[in-house]
């Protein structure tokens, strides 16, 4: 794509959050701060788990299978305990009679068969499953030994696509078939309603496995303490869901267990989990009686560590002549590769299945199937980007069927505002929405009548860079909908000298909670942001958390940490009545009875218990929307895909901090770029995976970026008081689905405009490499009548 230049195009002037409580006097003083992490991070002196000094501590390597499905017959490992500097080298037999399983994300009554085991037993599963472990003096070492271990293993056939593993008679687990879940949202379609519709598109759509690479792969630090205590330092999403996960593993005293999270190089939901590797590491450093570490290399990363997406989708979708949608039905063969780790990602995608359209009939039919390949997990995203693309490539299919401009049709089957809170077919209720002012501000950012006129003069001219314009509007979820994970612990405790701690049960791994939450806490008090420190990401200092995930950071814990603001000046309030009796007033950071003040600091010394607030705050799910645009030139001798420009559009409701927003936007929208052009994590048909290195797998730079303007709505949320909806994971959501449809309709003999006689290119899939957009040059869409 072409050369990176940025357009801020000023249409209107930011909007700034409303009051954060009427409790919260006018005219409180705003301070401006910038980023407390990046003095840190960009210099060099963040501390991540590969940075810790910790005496005597030991390395250790994994030795993986090579092979996707076989049975293991054995491992010997006794050839590696005899390298210079091996303590020890394990396999599951060498662990014990009972082998550690990971416990599952969400326990259920009963047991899966398909539990993960921390190494393998009896069969391997895929390439790159942990057979043994190899404790030595560094890493180096540790290699050695890994590399003297032998394995034997008799294959057995290998499935790698989850359509044939739900038919095939080779079955990943004894007992049990491939098909792990039937999920079905909405209710069935009558054969009539596809029989009597005037027109039906049908597209099938292949979302290829993605490898999250984030700058620092998983990392792991188990130090056992002199007064036996375990201290776990970890790279990670979710401590205190990897505390207890350890202590159930393991069986430990939970309250001897400390998990920490120091600086993180990025997650994108791929450190939410509880890893086989962890286990292992925890239980070695407990039996040593030292300090044992892993630090996953990138090899082990792109071929070990979980993927994302991966789906065989089908849609069909129905429509009055008008293009006016009838019905949609999903079908969805979801990839969870060897263990079913997460299949709650596919359910999302089922039961977002509608869109942002108004759907009389929606159905969605969601299997999720063990493969021979590394487990899929959460990726940027989970479940939403898959949603969206099956979607929004068939609304284009339909717009070309009916020769209607594929704006003009998005904008005639939006859910209208007056009908949220609105309950859609498959059971989501969407919170609110206003669809149609971000799809025209979209059109006016990225100036659509130009780009048209200049589509249609380029196929006069016989240009060789064909040229297509691409929509995709979206609704996404943020927060999670389940009760028991819709709320965050925040507590904050004011300090003699009138200073702020906040504690929170979120974990930043790079969206600057550091500054954010602070500031946030600091403007709901009225106090300078620089009183107000932020302390996250330790199990012994915060008691209880869910984690980032899902968009949820703002919208929840800061939804969090602004009503323990609000309930902190209360209890100041009431102490100060209790001192002095009357009625109490407060405004910045002052406490008034009558003609008596106090600073939060003094009233935190006039009485023997601490000044402190704590608890757990509900914030229910919420449902940010956009809609990009790309314009891109397709070359149609060699299928080189440019970009021109890019629109992107978000409605996250209130944005509490928007540079950081916009900088979340951005990271998203270049992974979307990297889904939609680049990257792909193949297997071949013994199960292999084909990328080892970011020489095969490939990453966009910042010199495939096209020009990017970006814009907002605003729709606060009605559930939070903040008026914030999650944000981060938009990009990854809208930019695909925009800059396949503008390559499709680049493809195309015809533009695509109103009253244009457009007609369809088929046989696009992700990625859409140089290679794959030269194949389906002339090609025409199949499966349309």
């Amino acid at each position: 794509m072409s050369d990176f230049t940025e357009s801020r195009t000023p249409v209107e002037p930011p909007v700034s959050p409303p009051p954060m409580s009427t409790q919260v006097p006018e005219g409180a003083q705003s301070w401006v701060l910038g980023r407390r992490e990046d003095a840190r991070l960009v210099t060099g002196a963040g501390r991540y788990v590969g940075d810790l000094d910790v005496d005597g501590c030991l390395d250790t390597a994994f030795v993986r299978s090579t092979v996707a499905h076989g049975q293991l017959l054995r491992v010997h490992t006794s050839a590696a305990a005899m390298v210079d500097g091996v303590l020890g080298a394990w396999s599951a037999a060498d662990m014990g009679d009972e082998p550690l399983v990971v416990p599952s994300f969400f326990p259920t009554p009963e047991p899966d068969p398909r539990q993960i085991p921390a190494l393998a037993v009896d069969r391997v599963r895929y390439v790159g499953e942990p057979l043994a472990v190899v404790v030595g003096t560094d890493r180096y070492v540790a290699e050695d030994g890994a590399d003297a271990v032998r394995v034997d293993i008799d294959p057995l056939p290998a499935l790698v696509d989850p359509g044939e593993a739900a038919a095939s008679s080779t079955w990943l687990f004894d007992g049990v078939d491939n098909v792990t879940a039937r999920m079905e949202f909405g209710e069935p379609i009558p054969d009539e309603v596809w029989q009597q519709a005037p027109v039906v598109v049908e597209g099938i759509y292949r979302q290829p496995r993605l490898a999250p690479t984030p700058m620092e792969p998983r990392a792991i630090l188990a130090v056992p303490e002199a007064d036996g205590g375990l201290t776990v330092w970890v790279s990670h999403q979710s401590p205190h869901r990897l505390h207890r996960d350890l202590a159930t593993a393991l069986q430990l005293d939970a309250e001897r267990i400390r998990v920490r999270v120091p600086d993180c190089g990025g997650a994108f939901g791929s450190k939410s989990a509880t890893f086989p590797e962890y286990l292992s590491v925890v239980r070695l450093a407990l039996q040593l009686g030292r300090p044992v570490r892993w630090l996953e290399d990138r090899a082990e990363t792109l071929s070990s560590a979980t993927h994302g997406r991966g789906q065989n989708q089908r849609v069909r979708l129905a429509a009055d002549e008008h293009g006016r949608m009838l019905a949609l039905a999903l079908e969805v063969d979801a990839d969870v590769g060897a263990y079913p780790l997460a299949p709650f990602v596919a359910a999302e995608t089922g039961m977002a299945a509608g869109g942002v359209y108004l759907t009389p009939k929606v159905h969605a039919l969601v299997r999720t199937v063990v493969t021979n390949t590394t487990p899929t997990a959460p990726y940027r995203g989970a479940g939403r980007p898959e949603q969206v693309y099956a979607v929004e490539r068939t609304v284009d299919l339909l717009a070309r069927r009916l020769d209607i401009d594929p704006a003009e049709l998005r904008r005639r089957n939006f859910i209208p505002p007056e009908a949220f809170p609105y309950d859609s077919p498959t059971g989501r209720r969407f919170d609110s929405g206003q669809y149609e002012p971000a799809l025209d501000k979209a059109l006016e950012l990225v100036d659509y009548a130009y780009w048209r006129a200049e589509q249609r003069r380029r196929l006069r001219s016989g240009s060789e860079w064909a040229l297509g314009i691409g929509i995709c509007s979206f609704a996404e979820r943020s927060g999670l909908e389940q009760a028991p994970m819709a709320h965050e612990w925040a507590a904050l405790d004011v300090a003699p000298d009138g200073s702020v701690t906040a504690r929170i049960g979120t974990c930043s791994t790079g969206q600057s909670h550091e500054t954010v939450f602070p500031e946030l806490v600091a403007r709901t008090l009225g106090i300078p942001a620089h009183c107000v420190a932020l302390i996250q990401g330790d199990t012994a200092e915060v008691a209880d958390g869910i984690g980032t995930f899902g968009s949820r950071s703002m919208q929840v814990g800061g939804s969090a940490l602004h009503q323990a603001a609000l309930d902190l000046i209360e209890e100041a309030k009431r102490r100060a009545v209790r001192l002095a009796g009357g009625e109490a007033g407060y405004v910045n950071g002052t406490i008034t009875v009558g003609q008596r003040s106090w600073t939060l600091g003094e009233l935190a010394t006039a009485s023997p218990e601490p000044l402190r607030v704590e608890g757990s705050y509900d914030t229910p799910a919420a449902f940010p929307f956009g809609t990009y645009v790309a314009v891109v030139e397709v070359d149609q001798e060699l299928g080189t895909v440019r970009g021109l420009r890019l629109v992107a559009v978000d409605d996250c409701g209130v944005a509490v901090d928007h540079e950081i927003v916009e900088d979340q936007t951005r990271g998203g929208i270049v992974q979307g770029i990297g889904q939609a052009l680049y990257e792909e994590m193949p297997y071949d048909d013994r199960g292999r995976p084909q990328a080892d290195g970011l020489l095969d797998y490939l990453l966009p730079t910042i010199g495939e970026l096209p020009p990017l303007t970006l814009g907002t709505t605003v729709t606060p949320n009605p559930n939070s008081a903040l008026g914030a909806k999650g944000a981060g994971e938009a990009g990854c959501i809208g930019t695909p689905p925009a800059i396949v449809n503008a390559v499709i309709d680049a493809l195309g003999p015809a533009a695509t405009g109103a009253g244009s006689a457009a007609s369809d290119i088929g046989g696009v899939q992700l990625p859409l490499t140089p290679e794959a957009c030269w194949l389906v040059a002339d090609r025409q869409e199949v499966g349309v009548r």
